[in-house]
């Protein structure tokens, strides 16, 4: 990343139900940098860097971790950094 790009955060509470298709959801939108998920206690569950260009093949063991972490937890919120708007 240059150092003249900015990156913008967002931040999302979801209950482990709705984790996996809010993760699809922000993957699609195709302009997140990383995704970050924490568990009720705010500690970093799981961290995922999005590369530029992910295709589905990359993008199945994410939502398969995503799914297997979606049982283990009831309330989570999930962070993601986009690119910055220029």
């Amino acid at each position: 990343m240059e150092d003249n790009e900015k990156s913008n955060w967002e931040s999302f509470k979801v209950t482990g139900e709705e984790l996996l298709e809010k993760v699809k959801e922000i993957v699609k939108e195709g302009n997140a940098r990383r995704i970050i998920i924490k568990n009720e206690e705010d500690e970093v569950v799981v961290e995922f860097p999005m590369t530029v260009g992910a295709i589905g093949i990359v993008l199945a063991p994410l939502f398969a971790a995503v799914g297997a972490l979606a049982a283990l937890v009831s309330n989570c919120t999930i962070e993601v950094e986009k690119k910055g708007e220029e």
